[in-house]
């Protein structure tokens, strides 16, 4: 058992770099925790370990009496075999090694070491990750374990949550993986390392690690929304006027933002620039519908963006997706309203272009149809139909060639 000891404390002092005394102490509180009840009975117990022999004592602290004595007390006669002089009273270090101790210390010393070295791999990882947490760690799929992903990052392990993956993405051990580390446990027995790659700041860091104005503080990220799988609205500000922020994320011909949208598996990314003109800001975030005006209320912190009809749609985006992201980045709750005198207009022009059509109709004798196609390009009038190339006439897509042609000679 000595042996066996000191050369366990050899091998973590020089290959783990944890103190001999600091692991003597935890063999000494783990042996008399595990062993306690098969020692003695004393109240006042402790193990000590010689770091130079390996070998092993218990001992009790108990009161000399001259009475029959009782757990935490000696005989004065028994006391007096090791120690000639004591008296009643006095308080004497008593060893009460068992015979049979060799076993239940090695079982007891294995499981101290298993449970120092887990700590001190903990802190040590504590120490070496806990100035990177926002940085993105690069690693290799060890396992899965209970919908979370386990990756490996050589110098510790990390876990990736369900909620922290790209919907969609799917893993296989062995797999090479970029995440974003986002905090450091160490108080649980599983991987110290938390790591998300669904998370606004993973999007932020690759963007700092593919465009060198980032990196260089030239240009700066003003904000982010993102969907996770789906699309991501970032906006960008220039500190250099003769930059453009959102030209330097994009990269030649896209290289740069098409590297990112790659690392997300396809996932869609808006580069807004950043104004701090509200209302410009607003239209630039609702890219790539065009709005025709904002009212803004400061006090409800509500921006309300008037878009035509043909606009409406893509304002909004499929599911609400663009006003939604919209919404996330600048900060602000947007409402959209379609124009309603846009779209009274709108009404007024149809209404125009079905009655000429009725008018042509009844002067040429063709069907409605016909003559609302006639209309729509342009031949309003018989007159404008008469100095008109025929061939021209009845070339236009969609109309039937027959009927046209015959009120055509009717003309004639």
């Amino acid at each position: 058992m000595n042996n066996e000891i000191l050369t366990i404390l050899e091998y973590i002092e020089r290959e783990r770099g944890i103190s001999r005394d600091l692991m003597v102490k935890a063999l000494e509180s783990a042996i008399l925790s595990a062993s306690r009840k098969s020692i003695h009975p004393a109240s006042d117990l402790r193990v000590e370990i010689d770091p130079d022999t390996g070998s092993i004592k218990v001992i009790a602290r108990l009161e000399v009496v001259d009475h029959l004595p009782n757990s935490d007390q000696l005989n004065i006669a028994r006391a007096r075999e090791r120690f000639p002089v004591v008296k009643a009273g006095d308080i004497v270090d008593w060893e009460v090694t068992p015979s049979n101790f060799g076993r239940i210390a090695a079982q007891s010393a294995k499981q101290a070491i298993m449970q120092q070295l887990k700590m001190a791999e903990k802190a040590r990882v504590s120490e070496e990750f806990s100035d990177r947490i926002g940085s993105i760690l690069n690693g290799t799929v060890k396992k899965f374990e209970n919908g979370a992903t386990v990756i490996d990052f050589g110098r510790a392990e990390g876990i990736m949550s369900g909620r922290d993956r790209i919907p969609g993405e799917q893993y296989m051990v062995g797999d090479h993986i970029n995440a974003l580390l986002i905090a450091v446990d160490v108080a649980g027995n599983g991987p110290s390392l938390v790591v998300s790659r669904a998370a606004n700041d993973f999007v932020k860091r690759l963007f700092a690690r593919e465009v060198t104005e980032i990196h260089d503080g030239v240009v700066e990220i003003m904000g982010i929304s993102r969907e996770a799988g789906s699309r991501t609205k970032i906006s960008v500000k220039s500190n250099d006027p003769r930059v453009d922020p959102v030209g330097s994320c994009v990269g030649m011909r896209g290289m740069r933002v098409r590297s990112i949208t790659t690392e997300l598996g396809g996932e869609h990314i808006d580069i807004v620039p950043f104004d701090e003109d509200i209302r410009k800001y607003v239209a630039n975030a609702l890219s790539p519908a065009k709005i025709l005006s904002v009212d803004v209320d400061e006090n409800k912190h509500v921006l309300t963006v008037k878009v035509s009809e043909d606009q409406s749609k893509l304002a909004f985006g499929k599911k609400a997706q663009n006003v939604r992201l919209a919404s996330k980045l600048i900060g602000w709750n947007i409402n959209i309203k379609q124009n309603e005198s846009n779209h009274s207009v709108g009404n007024s022009i149809e209404e125009k272009i079905l009655k000429a059509a009725t008018e042509l109709g009844n002067a040429l004798n063709v069907d409605s149809g016909t003559a609302e196609i006639l209309v729509r390009n342009g031949f309003v009038t018989v007159d404008g139909i008469r100095a008109a190339d025929r061939e021209s006439l009845l070339a236009i897509e969609g109309l039937d060639q027959e009927k046209l042609a015959a009120a055509l000679d009717n003309l004639d």
